[in-house]
């Protein structure tokens, strides 16, 4: 495989992993907007060790992206 042909390969499938990246940062939005899912009158610890559990997460992947915390120079 060429050079050019090689990169042109890497990026179509860095456009296809974004894509999928942003649909599922999409699909989070929805459903935080919608409070995951949940009735306020029905709210218990374990939403709360549920939502701590997405949190820890999305901060793995925000440290990843940032470098922050162990990802930090």
């Amino acid at each position: 495989m060429t050079k050019s042909r090689n990169t042109a390969s890497a990026l179509d499938a860095f456009i296809a992993k974004k894509a999928e990246i942003d649909a599922m940062l999409e699909r989070i939005k929805v459903l935080s907007d919608d409070h995951f899912d949940t009735n306020p009158d029905e709210i218990n610890w374990g939403h709360v060790g549920t939502l701590a559990h997405y949190a820890e997460l999305l901060k793995r992947i925000t440290d990843a992206a940032f470098k922050e915390g162990e990802h930090a120079d």
